[in-house]
C-alpha cells in the first residue's frame, strides 16, 4: 500500500491482527470468505496467462498485506519466486513470519521499485486506497519493478456493482475509499506504457446461486461482477 493512500500504512498497521476477520465480516453477505475470492482471482489470472502461453517465473505482489496469496502463486501460477511489497511494516512482519522463505520475500515498495526484473506484477484492491492524483505515480512504481514484456494484473472493485459497494460499506478500512473505474484504469495504464490485453469482470453470483457460477467465464466481458481485472503487458 502506498504511503500516499487515503488509508495509509498507519491505518493498516492497526489491522495487522484482524485484517482477514474485518474483511470476512464484510464479505459474509456473499456466503464466501476472503480465501475463496483470493483463490478465484489467481485461478482466473492463471487461465488468462495460459491462453497467451505465458508462464511467469517471478511475481511481485504489490500491496501484499499479510502475504496470504503467496501459496496460491506457487500452486496456481507455478512461479519460482514471490516478492511481496506493502507500505505497512506491521503487515509485512506478519507476512514474513507466515510465508517468508528462500523463495518468498517481503519488502517495502521502494525496495523493488526500480528492479525491472519480475515477470508479473499482481495488484489487488490497492488503487481504491490511493488518492486519484497519486495513482499515476503508483503505477510508475510498480512498472519499475516489471521487466519489459512482463505482465501486470490489476484487480479492483467494480464501481458499477452494487454488491461491491455494499461490501465496501461493511469494511471499516474501505468505507472512505475512492473506487477506480475500469475505463480510468485502462487510461492510466496505456498512458504508463502498457498494452491492454483484457478486461474481465468476475464474481457475479453469491454462494446461494453457486450453481450458476459456471456461467461466469461467458459473462466476464460484461460489467456485472463485483471485481474486475485489467491484464496488460509492459511495452
Amino acid at each position: 500500500m502506498k504511503p500516499t493512500s487515503a488509508a495509509g500504512p498507519a491505518v493498516f498497521d492497526s489491522y495487522s491482527h484482524d485484517y482477514e476477520a474485518v474483511l470476512d465480516r464484510g464479505l459474509a453477505v456473499s456466503g464466501e470468505d476472503s480465501r475463496y475470492f483470493a483463490r478465484e482471482r489467481v485461478r482466473w489470472l492463471a487461465r488468462r496467462l495460459a491462453l497467451r502461453g505465458v508462464s511467469p517465473g517471478s511475481i511481485l505482489d504489490y500491496g501484499c498485506g499479510k502475504g496470504t496469496s503467496t501459496p496460491l502463486f506457487f500452486e496456481l501460477l507455478g512461479v519460482s519466486r514471490v516478492v511481496g511489497a506493502d507500505a505497512s511494516p506491521a503487515l509485512l512482519a506478519k507476512a514474513r513470519e507466515a510465508f517468508g522463505s528462500g523463495q518468498a520475500s517481503f519488502v517495502s515498495p521502494a525496495a523493488c521499485a526500480s528492479a525491472g526484473t519480475v515477470d508479473l506484477v499482481y495488484c489487488n484492491g490497492v488503487f481504491h486506497h490511493i488518492a486519484p492524483e497519486q495513482r499515476l505515480a503508483a503505477i510508475a512504481e510498480l512498472t519499475g519493478a516489471l521487466a519489459t514484456g512482463g505482465y501486470l494484473a490489476l484487480w479492483e472493485n467494480n464501481p458499477w456493482s452494487l454488491a461491491a459497494r455494499y461490501v465496501m460499506s461493511r469494511v471499516s478500512f474501505d468505507r472512505d475509499a475512492v473506487m477506480l473505474r475500469p475505463s480510468e484504469a485502462r487510461r492510466l495504464l496505456v498512458r504508463s506504457g502498457y498494452e491492454i490485453v483484457s478486461t474481465d469482470f468476475l464474481f457475479i453470483f453469491p454462494r446461494l446461486l453457486s450453481a450458476l457460477r459456471p456461467l461466469e467465464p461467458r459473462l466476464a466481458a460484461l460489467p456485472l461482477g463485483s471485481q474486475y481485472q485489467v491484464l496488460c503487458r509492459k511495452l
